[in-house]
């Protein structure tokens, strides 16, 4: 099994696209190649595959990039699959994975909601929906100072707060503030979570 994550930019007509394209090619570069293993499309749209353990992870990293530009935020649809058939390019692969985080995508237009998973099992889709709808009450309240430091948080889970403190020339109770205010511990709580969920597939 495979996680795709299909996403959109929301209100990125208002924003300069060079600014955050460039850093979201610049994020899934780390992660794999373009167009095999992510690519960006119609403009706003991206397609990136990944491993299951770390797709809450990388739902985060993406979260937290695009919401520390001024006015962004991003939709992701997660899908838990197969992948039946890989082409060179990620967008005309195939396969359970890419069906329900495509759709999945579609669905979010419509209600509402910035995040959503599928897989193979109902009653773990229930849990984890529910759970994503609560984080995402704090996620999408995510300052651009706030996001900056979680993504800093993510991508570099070794880096201290004196780290950070000098990164973003703040104090460090500065940092530390930012991050009760984020409910990291929480966040660092809920991935494990997640990952022990999918496992159960």
């Amino acid at each position: 099994m495979i996680a795709v994550i299909t996403g959109d930019i929301i209100n990125s007509q208002h924003a300069d696209t060079e600014v955050w394209i460039t850093k979201l090619k610049n994020l899934l570069e780390k992660w794999g190649n373009a167009p095999q293993v992510w690519e960006i499309y119609r403009g706003d749209e991206f397609q990136f595959k990944c491993n299951i353990d770390d797709v809450f992870w990388h739902f985060l990293a993406i979260k937290s990039l695009i919401k520390s530009q001024e006015n962004l935020d991003v939709r992701i649809a997660i899908g838990i699959g197969l992948e039946n058939f890989s082409s060179e390019k990620i967008t005309e692969s195939n396969g359970t994975a890419y069906v329900n985080s495509g759709r999945l995508l579609n669905d979010l237009k419509s209600d509402g909601d910035t995040v959503s998973i599928k897989t193979s099992n109902d009653a773990i889709d229930r849990d984890l929906n529910i759970l994503l709808k609560w984080a995402s009450k704090d996620f999408d309240n995510w300052t651009m100072a706030t996001s900056e430091i979680i993504h800093e948080m993510i991508m570099n889970q070794d880096i201290t707060q004196e780290d950070l403190a000098k990164k973003f020339a703040i104090s460090q109770s500065s940092i530390s503030q930012r991050l009760k205010r984020a409910n990291y511990e929480l966040i660092v709580e809920t991935n494990q979570y997640f990952r022990k969920k999918i496992s159960e597939l």
